[in-house]
C-alpha cells in the first residue's frame, strides 16, 4: 500500500514539474526551449579569466534575455543562482592571483598607485562577473555579497596602510580637474558624470567594492589627521590672533568639497547634499576645537606668560571648551606646568606673583565663573603662603616701589575698596547655581580684582597694613628732596582699598616727614650747621634697625649743637640719634690729594677717628665708636681701602695715606663715589618677620618659665597659656615654628607632643 501511495507522489511532483518547465506547449517543445535556455544563462553566467578574455564567447544579448524570461517564469532563478556561485567559488583563485600580485608591488615600494591599480582591477573583475539586470535584486546582492566577501578575506593586513595612504592622496586629487599620471582609470569609470572632480572615479570604485562602508573609521581617520597637521602646521605658537574662525573656513573651502565624494555622492541637490553631510560635518567641527584645545592646552603655560599679547588664543580656548569637555585636562596641565617651572625654590617671588595674576586674568577670560582658576590657583596660593616675602612683594607692588612689582597692578583697573566673602543671596533674580565641575569648597562671588585675591591669599590684611607701614617708612626716610607727594597719593589710594582706619599711623608717619622738615628749618635759621636731621615720632614708626655706635670728633659736636637748638624749639622733646642711619658728604683733606666721598655715617666715623692718629686696628676703632658688629667695621674700612685713602697692614692694623705710595695708581684715577646704599639693599626699618622674630624673643621668657614650673606641656596648653600675655596674637601655626626654631637650638625637646627645657 505504501509502494503505490509512494509511486503515486512521485508521479504527481513530477508531473507538475514537467507541466511547470514545459510552459504548457506541446510535447516536449517547451521543456528542450527550458534545456537551451537553462544552457545559454548558465554559458553566458560562467566567471570568465580576464587574462583570457579571447576565449570568452560571444552572447546575443536578446537571446540572453529571452532565456532569463524562460527561467524566471520556470521559476528556476535561485537554482542559476546558487549554480552562479559556485562557479564564482571555483574561479575566485583568479582575483586571489590579481590581488597577491599588486599587494606584492605595493609591500616592495610602499606607493599607494598600486592600491588604485588593484581598486580599478577588482573593479573589472566585479563587472566583468556580475549578472545582468534582469535576473533580479536578489542575485546581484547575492553575487556582491559573496564577491566582497571574497576579496575581504584575501587582501592582507598591508591593504590598510595602502588604502589609508591612497585616501590621503585624494585631498590633492580632489582640487584638481585632471587625474595625476599615475591614477590609471579604466574606461568603465571615465565619465562626464563629474567631469570637475579628478578623484570621482576612485570613489566611485570604493563604493563599487564596498571599501567606503568597511573602512568608514580609517577613512574619517584619514581626514582627522590632516585637520591635525594643517592646525600644528598654522596654529603653533601663533597666539596674537583668533585662529578658531579662520580654520573653520579652511574647513569649508578645503574639507567639505571633499566630503563630497565619500560622505554625500549619492546627493541630488545642494539641500540634500548639506543635509548629509551634516552628521559628518558636525564630527570634524568638534575635531577641530578638540585638535586646537590639546594645543592651547599643551601650550597653556607659555600663553599666560604671554599675557595680554595672548589673549586671542584664550578667546579660542574658551571657545573650544564649550565645544569640547576638556577642563580637567587643562586643570591637570597647568598645574603640572606650575610644578615644574614655577613652584621651585628657583623661582624669584616676585616672578610667581606676576605669573599667578596673569593665571588670574587669563582663566577669568578663557571662565568667566572661576572653577578653573579655583582649581590652578590652590597649589599657587599655599606655597606663596610658606614664602616670607610674598607680603612684602604685594604691597611693594602696591606702592609702585620700582621694579617690585608694579606689572601686578592693572593701571586700567579701577580702584576699590578689598572684597571680602559674602554669603550667598539666593532671593536674587540675577543668581545661577555653581558649575557643574566646581567642588566643595567654591564659591562664585570670590574676589573679582587681582588686588583683593592677593590679599585674600592670608586670613587677615592686618599682615599686609603691618608690611606697607615698614616699606612706607623705608621709602618716606629714603626721600632727600623733601617731595613727598608720591607718598601722600599712595597712602590716598591705600586708604580707599584698606580703609582709613589701617593708614592712620602712615598718616602720622607722612606728617612728620613734612613737620621735621619744618623743624629742621628753624633750627638752620638759628645756626647754619653742616647737619640736615630726619625727625620722626618713635611711638608711630615701626622699629627701626637697632645701631648704638656714637659718632666721635666734629660729628658728635655738630650732633650735640643740632640737639641743643632743637630743645630750645621744642623743650618737651628729646632727640635720639640713630648714628647708622643716613649719609654723609665728605671731603677728605689730605697732603697731596682731596677726596670728595658720600659714605655711610660708621665709615665717616672711622675716618674721623684717623684725624687723630695715623694707625688703629680693627679693635680699637670698634671700642672707640662702640658696639660695632665686625663684619660692618671691616666692610666700612674697605670703602676706604678701596679709595686709597687707608692701607691694610698686618696684624688687622689700618695706616692713614697722607701721601699717596708711588705703586698706587689711585692718584691718575678720578676717586669713586661711593653711592647712598638703596633701601632694598640696607632695610631702615624692621621688617614684619624680624618684627615677629623679636617679639617671639620676649615670649620665650613666659615659655622657659611655664616649663620650669609646670614640667612637660603640650603645645595646645603652651599657646592657651600664652594668650594672657600682653600683645600676644599668634597662631598656634606660628608657635609650633617658633618651637621647632628653639628645639634646633637645644633650648627644648619634644617627645609624644610633649615639650620640655633641655637641662643638659
Amino acid at each position: 500500500m505504501a509502494t503505490e501511495n509512494l509511486h503515486r507522489l512521485v508521479a504527481a511532483r513530477w508531473q507538475n514539474s514537467f507541466t511547470r518547465l514545459n510552459q504548457g506547449q506541446p510535447g516536449i517543445t517547451g521543456l528542450l526551449a527550458f534545456s537551451e535556455a537553462w544552457t545559454l544563462a548558465t554559458d553566458f553566467l560562467h566567471p570568465c579569466d580576464l587574462a583570457d578574455l579571447e576565449s570568452r564567447k560571444r552572447f546575443d544579448m536578446n537571446k540572453v534575455r529571452s532565456s532569463t524570461e524562460i527561467l524566471s517564469k520556470s521559476k528556476m532563478l535561485p537554482l542559476l543562482l546558487e549554480n552562479f556561485l559556485e562557479d564564482m567559488r571555483k574561479n575566485q583563485h583568479l582575483i586571489t592571483r590579481d590581488v597577491e600580485a599588486f599587494m606584492a608591488r605595493y609591500e616592495e615600494t610602499a606607493d599607494p598607485q598600486y592600491i588604485s591599480q588593484l581598486v580599478f582591477r577588482l573593479c573589472e573583475w566585479y563587472s566583468a562577473w556580475c549578472p545582468i539586470p534582469e535576473l533580479g535584486q536578489t542575485i546581484l546582492h547575492a553575487y556582491m555579497l559573496n564577491f566582497q566577501t571574497h576579496v575581504f578575506s584575501v587582501l592582507p593586513p598591508s591593504f590598510s596602510n595602502g588604502f589609508k595612504d591612497l585616501v590621503s592622496r585624494t585631498f590633492d586629487i580632489s582640487r584638481s580637474s585632471t587625474p595625476p599620471p599615475w591614477l590609471n582609470v579604466p574606461s568603465v569609470f571615465q565619465t562626464p558624470d563629474n567631469p570637475s572632480r579628478a578623484d570621482y572615479a576612485l570613489w566611485a570604485a570604493f563604493e563599487q567594492l564596498g571599501l567606503l562602508e568597511r573602512y568608514e573609521s580609517l577613512i574619517s581617520s584619514v581626514c582627522y589627521e590632516y585637520i591635525e597637521s594643517h592646525i600644528l602646521e598654522t596654529c603653533t605658537g601663533k597666539w596674537d590672533e583668533q585662529m578658531l574662525k579662520p580654520l573653520r573656513d579652511w574647513m569649508t573651502d578645503n574639507i567639505v568639497p571633499w566630503m563630497l565624494m565619500p560622505y554625500a555622492r549619492g546627493a541630488k541637490s545642494a539641500n540634500e547634499a548639506r543635509s548629509m553631510l551634516q552628521g559628518v560635518g558636525s564630527r570634524f567641527d568638534f575635531h577641530v576645537c578638540k585638535t586646537l584645545s590639546d594645543l592651547r592646552t599643551r601650550e597653556i603655560f607659555d600663553i599666560i606668560v604671554d599675557y595680554p599679547d595672548s589673549v586671542p588664543a584664550l578667546q579660542d580656548l574658551k571657545e573650544c571648551l564649550q565645544r569640547v569637555d576638556q577642563r580637567a585636562q587643562l586643570v591637570q596641565t597647568l598645574r603640572k606646568a606650575n610644578r615644574k617651572r614655577l613652584l621651585h625654590p628657583g623661582a624669584d617671588t616676585k616672578d610667581i606673583l606676576t605669573q599667578y595674576v596673569s593665571i588670574i586674568r587669563c582663566l577669568r577670560i578663557v571662565d568667566p565663573p572661576g572653577v578653573l582658576l579655583f582649581k590652578v590657583a590652590d597649589p599657587i596660593r599655599k606655597y606663596l603662603r610658606e614664602r616670607s616675602d610674598t607680603i612684602r612683594c604685594i604691597v611693594a607692588s602696591l606702592v609702585g616701589d620700582g621694579e617690585s612689582g608694579d606689572s601686578l597692578v592693572d593701571e586700567n583697573e579701577p580702584i576699590q575698596p578689598l572684597q571680602q566673602m559674602q554669603v550667598e543671596d539666593y532671593t536674587d533674580p540675577s543668581w545661577e547655581p555653581e558649575p557643574i565641575d566646581a567642588g566643595p569648597d567654591f564659591r562664585t562671588n570670590k574676589p573679582s580684582d587681582v588686588i583683593s585675591t592677593l590679599v585674600s591669599i592670608y586670613d587677615s590684611k592686618d599682615l599686609f597694613v603691618k608690611e606697607l607701614q615698614v616699606l612706607l617708612a623705608q621709602r618716606l626716610l629714603a626721600i632727600t628732596d623733601g617731595n613727598f607727594e608720591r607718598e601722600r597719593r599712595n597712602i590716598e589710594i591705600l586708604k580707599i582699598r584698606f580703609g582709613e582706619a589701617a593708614l592712620q599711623v602712615c598718616e602720622v608717619m607722612l606728617r612728620d616727614m613734612t613737620d621735621s622738615k619744618r623743624i629742621d628749618q628753624h633750627v638752620q635759621s638759628q645756626q647754619d650747621l653742616p647737619l640736615q636731621a630726619t625727625i620722626i615720632s618713635r611711638h608711630f614708626w615701626p622699629p627701626l634697625q637697632a645701631g648704638n655706635f656714637v659718632m666721635p670728633g666734629q660729628f658728635k659736636e655738630i650732633q650735640d649743637e643740632y640737639a641743643k637748638e632743637f630743645n630750645a624749639f621744642k623743650p618737651d622733646k628729646k632727640l635720639r640719634w640713630l648714628p647708622h642711619l643716613g649719609t654723609i658728604t665728605l671731603d677728605v683733606v689730605l697732603k697731596d690729594r682731596t677726596i670728595n666721598a658720600c659714605v655711610p655715617p660708621l665709615d665717616a666715623a672711622f675716618l674721623e677717628l684717623f684725624s687723630t692718629k695715623d694707625r688703629w686696628t680693627v679693635d680699637e676703632l670698634i671700642a672707640a665708636v662702640g658696639s660695632v658688629d665686625r663684619t660692618a667695621a671691616l666692610k666700612a674700612l674697605s670703602t676706604w681701602v678701596d679709595i686709597g685713602i687707608l692701607k691694610e697692614e698686618e696684624d688687622n692694623q689700618y695706616r692713614l695715606l697722607e701721601v699717596a705710595e708711588a705703586e698706587s695708581d689711585i692718584v691718575h684715577k678720578p676717586p669713586p663715589t661711593r653711592p647712598v646704599p638703596a633701601a632694598e639693599e640696607v632695610p631702615t626699618a624692621l621688617t614684619v618677620q624680624q618684627q615677629q622674630a623679636e617679639q617671639m624673643r620676649v615670649f620665650w621668657k613666659f615659655i622657659e618659665g611655664m616649663l620650669t614650673n609646670l614640667g612637660a606641656l603640650s603645645l595646645d596648653r603652651i599657646q592657651t597659656m600664652l594668650k594672657i600675655a600682653p600683645n600676644y596674637n599668634r597662631t598656634i601655626e606660628q608657635l609650633a615654628a617658633f618651637m621647632e626654631a628653639a628645639r634646633r637650638e637645644g633650648l627644648v625637646t619634644v617627645k609624644d607632643g610633649m615639650w620640655k627645657l633641655n637641662r643638659q
